[in-house]
């Protein structure tokens, strides 16, 4: 299998449990090490990475700013990282101006993400705080990165529909019933998602909501199509979710499964999801 050349990868963690906390880690023995550049490297070998994305990596929240300057230190010897999506805690409203202005300082920051996976209401995101402080994030130029659960996909399209103006990516498909072969409700809250033109959708994290042993492109397929059919070739973006993606999936085998799942596109659409929409969301 051909894999495209240039491939721009929106989403990659890295992570030194000995530098950092991540007390998530803790229930996962898998990923409970480091994972630095030169696992990616070889982990990746055999995919043609020109460009990285960093996004936060679940450290404590105390240390988002040390978690961003550790990567811009990364990046002094891995060029490919280019961006980084640094934790925000929007929560706080007027009060994370402060916050923001230092992730403004640092100019591999390029957005924003504050997990909403983890918290038990599905409208979290709909606080008044957190809308107060997701304001804020257009006047930084700031993107926002979404990583949710499927059953916050209503109150999330409500956020996004608020804030026309910020631009907002979706992560890892907003996380289907992949191993239950679930479609609905996912489906048609992921389509009245994607009619807002502001919002684009990560081609990444599936196989961590599969059956991580047993996995087939077949059980992929129908929440592929539905992402390409509903964003459109603008507005799609690779992404290998690595280290994560490890606990179902080499590497390799997350990449030759994105290239075919996605054959039916031209080569023009294909080059947008593979490089060229990562490229102009993240102005990298």
């Amino acid at each position: 299998m051909k894999l495209p050349e240039g491939i721009v990868d929106a989403h990659i963690h890295y992570w030194d449990p000995s530098l950092l906390p991540y007390d998530w880690l803790k229930g996962l023995p898998p990923l409970d090490r480091s994972f630095l550049p030169e696992d990616f490297s070889m982990a990746s070998t055999g995919a043609a990475i020109s460009k990285i994305v960093f996004v936060e990596s679940g450290c404590d929240a105390s240390r988002a700013l040390d978690e961003v300057d550790w990567v811009t230190s990364l990046a002094h010897h891995e060029s490919r990282i280019r961006a980084i999506v640094a934790n925000a805690p929007l929560e706080l409203g007027i009060g994370v101006r402060e916050h923001l202005t230092h992730l403004a300082e640092r100019p591999m920051v390029k957005g924003i993400r504050r997990l909403l996976q983890g918290e038990p209401e599905a409208d979290y995101c709909l606080k008044p705080g957190f809308l107060e402080g997701t304001g804020l994030l257009e006047g930084f130029g700031f993107s926002m990165d979404l990583c949710i659960r499927h059953d916050q996909l209503v109150a999330v399209t409500e956020l996004v529909r608020k804030f026309p103006d910020v631009r907002f990516i979706l992560d890892h498909f907003g996380k289907p019933l992949v191993k239950q072969g679930g479609m609905e409700p996912w489906l048609s809250q992921l389509r009245e998602l994607a009619v807002l033109p502001n919002v684009s959708c990560k081609v990444s994290g599936l196989t961590t909501e599969a059956d991580w042993q047993n996995w087939t492109e077949t059980d992929l397929k129908p929440y592929f199509d539905t992402v390409l059919e509903s964003f459109g070739a603008d507005r799609v973006i690779f992404a290998g979710d690595w280290p994560v993606c490890t606990l179902a999936t080499e590497y390799q085998r997350w990449v030759e499964t994105v290239v075919e799942l996605t054959s039916s596109l031209s080569m023009e659409d294909s080059a947008k999801l593979f490089r060229s929409n990562a490229e102009r969301m993240y102005r990298i």
